[in-house]
């Protein structure tokens, strides 16, 4: 069993990582604000969905590999930055809006919302360096099955990611309601989106791989 202190401690570092912005947290806000609350709600699931995948990697050791084997954390590494880019793209091209702009959507379907959002999560391997950073330092033999222990941790930091995440979703309309009164910040915004989304890829590609 794991201790209350360490538990507590853990759920401070995954709090920490829900806070920090990134594709997840841009991902949701456009949603709930471009289609609506009970859209990015939808997204939400998918984006938990990736997480569950890194937890279970994590779990039976596969994060480990991706890191230890070159070729298998590059392919991830990659695809990874190549999403962020193409997010960049959609900020700053000709004819592009601002994601917190109201704005009439064709909605996607509840199966489209939930594929992307998991793709959102999946590619991303900042989430699987946690993993396999972090959640390690909390885990101890001396308290029972590793496996046990792993998964715990990890359905915390999930659980701590959809509370943060499920009320940036329900939110997020009162963030496009401030914009509408300060029209000159929808472009400064879209565009500082834009120039950090692509920052983040060019950061990612030039990441060293970590050996365990």
């Amino acid at each position: 069993m794991i201790p209350t202190h360490e538990w507590l401690l853990f759920i401070g570092a995954a709090l920490l990582m829900v806070l920090t912005p990134g594709p997840n947290m841009i991902y949701l806000i456009s949603r709930s604000i471009c289609q609506g609350r009970t859209a990015g709600v939808t997204s939400l699931l998918g984006v938990v969905g990736g997480f569950l995948v890194h937890m279970s990697a994590a779990a039976i050791g596969l994060t480990a590999l991706f890191m230890a084997v070159p070729l298998a954390y590059d392919l991830l590494k990659w695809a990874g930055a190549g999403y962020l880019m193409w997010l960049a793209w959609q900020a700053v091209k000709p004819g592009a809006r601002s994601p917190f702009e109201p704005r009439e959507l064709a909605p996607d379907s509840p199966r489209k919302l939930v594929l992307m959002g998991f793709l959102t999560s999946v590619l991303n391997p900042k989430v699987a360096v946690f993993y396999l950073s972090v959640l390690p330092q909390f885990i101890s033999p001396e308290n029972g099955s590793v496996l046990a222990q792993s998964l715990a941790l990890g359905l915390t930091q999930i659980a701590v990611s959809f509370s943060v995440n499920l009320l940036i979703a329900l939110f997020a309309a009162g963030i496009a309601g401030w914009f509408v009164r300060y029209p000159l910040w929808l472009m400064l915004q879209r565009y500082v989106m834009g120039f950090v989304l692509a920052g983040l890829a060019l950061r990612l590609v030039q990441e060293q791989r970590r050996t365990v």
